[in-house]
């Protein structure tokens, strides 16, 4: 095996690592994006209800023979 071969192999082993390396990032990233995200809505559905509870509750529309 002559240098320039094992410079071209250290070179890919590198840059897969680089890749393997990148990825891992990304899906800790996405995860984390997630559990935020999982969090707010959970958080918002909350104050929703607790909004909705806490307001009277509006009639509906009029439906029948008066409603022209």
């Amino acid at each position: 095996m002559n240098t320039d071969e094992a410079h071209r192999r250290a070179e890919a082993l590198f840059k897969k690592e680089q890749q393997f390396s990148g990825g891992q990032q990304a899906t800790t990233q996405h995860q984390a994006e997630l559990q935020a995200m999982r969090e707010k809505t959970a958080r918002l559905r909350a104050l929703r209800l607790a909004r909705d509870a806490a307001s009277p509750k509006s009639p509906g529309p009029v439906r029948g023979e008066d409603a022209a």
